[in-house]
């Protein structure tokens, strides 16, 4: 058992889930304790002792499905040997509930039901709200129309695709629905009909899904599926090309980084024990030893707060990235002097004024889309033109203290690049950062042009996902 924990913890740590080696020691007692025929209550028993972030669950649940799947008995007493003797009694009377049954090797061919008679298995299993039919079901289901085949290297989506196609679910909540629909004559009790009838099918598909990959672990083993299932936590999703529900979760990520991110600044900022040589100190406190040794003496600290320049392309897929940001920096802003934000297509805008007196960045961001006047002229990002309209209205108002925030990605559809304006703002500011939001092997390619900015920039830096941005921040300051 230990040596399966240590593959699943691995396995945890690889998708980015910090596991320190005393959790590992804990979950390793709490196993001890447990019942290990109860697969629920070792998942809620590991969950409890490895996962610190609720945003991790459906990284570690896909993880832990993997690991430890619902074998066969005799597949799981080669993994688990002799520690599972005790519960060999408590496994057997829960078989039934686990759906166990017939081995897997039995159910991985042809379904013994005709399409008609699952199908009216799933309905009635659907409309009652059986948990034991549905993971039956599911499982007739897979055999049927899945079409596994052992040792094919296809990943589990192909076979949950294939499975629900022909399992015509629309029209089977089409039935659902309208066999509830008599039942509440009141428009909320329909609505609240009509959710249960969602909910349920979307049971139905994790049951299909957990079958599959059960089966494809049986075939292939828990490591080599692990890689191609394994899915990025919320910190580690590219934000350009996130699906809709993969930006919601980074919205959901993104208040308690900030959060983090402010607080670690301040405690940076406050451990500065040293400020610049006091040279005048320092001869007077070496006069009695003719200075040697040189004692070296030091002003008191005063870290002075940078201000923040943010120049950001909102234009195309490049403004959910552009998005982000805006909201990071301003949510910390409190760790800078000052903070003015400036986006951009073609045209340029200041849009400083839109997170005055807003509690929530993620509101101001939202009013620049509707406000900001971007547009100039065709509507496509003109970097060369940004930097010219930045450079003759604010480029006087850039000090020593002044860091410059470029995001985007460069592409600059074939206008000039005018790289001598970012030259002489890298020469009036303290520092010049870009933040490219493509990965690196795709600069310099097509319209791109971040060849022609870099020598006048500190640093291009390729920051795609938000844990390269909460890095990069964090540095700042």
């Amino acid at each position: 058992m230990l040596n399966l924990l240590g593959d699943f913890i691995g396995e945890l740590r690889a998708a980015g889930i910090p596991v320190s080696m005393s959790e590992h020691v804990d979950a390793a007692r709490a196993v001890e304790v447990i019942n290990l025929g109860d697969r629920e209550l070792l998942r809620a028993t590991l969950g409890a002792t490895l996962v610190k972030d609720g945003d991790h669950l459906p990284v570690f649940n896909t993880a832990f499905d993997v690991y430890f799947s619902i074998r066969s008995w005799e597949s799981a007493e080669a993994l688990l040997g002799d520690e599972l003797d005790e519960h060999r009694r408590d496994r057997e009377g829960a078989a039934g509930v686990e759906g166990q049954g017939p081995s897997r090797g039995e159910g991985a061919g042809s379904s013994s039901m005709s399409a008609q008679e699952l199908a009216d298995l799933l309905f009635r299993a659907l409309r009652d709200g059986d948990p034991d039919a549905m993971r039956f079901g599911a499982s007739e289901a897979v055999s049927r129309y899945a079409g596994m085949e052992p040792g094919r290297p296809v990943g589990g989506t192909y076979y949950l695709y294939r499975t629900l196609r022909n399992l015509e679910l629309e029209s089977l909540e089409q039935r659902l629905i309208a066999g509830t629909l008599g039942e509440h004559p009141d428009e909320l009790g329909q609505r609240l009909a009509h959710d249960e009838v969602t909910a349920r099918i979307e049971q139905l598909k994790s049951e299909i899904e957990r079958e599959i990959r059960e089966r494809l672990v049986e075939d292939r083993g828990s490591e080599a599926l692990a890689k191609s299932v394994r899915k990025p936590l919320p910190e580690d999703l590219d934000v350009m090309h996130a699906n809709r529900e993969e930006m919601a979760q980074l919205e959901r990520a993104l208040r308690p980084l900030s959060r983090k991110l402010a607080v670690r600044l301040a405690r940076k900022r406050r451990r500065r024990r040293r400020g610049p040589v006091d040279l005048r100190h320092t001869v007077r406190r070496s006069l009695s030893t003719g200075g040697v040794p040189l004692d070296l003496r030091f002003k008191p600290p005063r870290p002075a707060k940078p201000e923040i320049f943010v120049i950001a392309d909102v234009s195309g897929s490049v403004a959910s990235f552009a998005r982000f940001t805006l909201h990071l920096v301003h949510a910390i802003s409190s760790q800078f002097s000052k903070v003015r934000s400036f986006v951009f297509v073609d045209g340029l805008d200041e849009v400083t004024r839109l997170f005055e007196g807003v509690e929530d960045p993620a509101d101001a961001v939202a009013r620049i889309n509707a406000e900001a006047d971007v547009i100039a002229f065709d509507g496509h990002s003109d970097y060369g033109r940004a930097l010219l309209t930045f450079h003759d209205r604010f480029a006087r108002d850039l000090t020593k203290r002044s860091t410059v925030l470029i995001l985007g990605d460069a592409r600059n559809n074939y206008h000039q690049a005018h790289a001598e304006v970012l030259a002489d703002l890298h020469y009036r500011a303290k520092a010049v950062y870009w933040l490219n939001p493509e990965p690196t092997s795709y600069w310099n390619s097509g319209d791109s042009i971040v060849a022609q900015y870099a020598p006048y920039c500190d640093r291009v830096i390729e920051c795609r996902t938000l844990r390269q941005l909460e890095a990069f921040v964090g540095e700042l300051a």
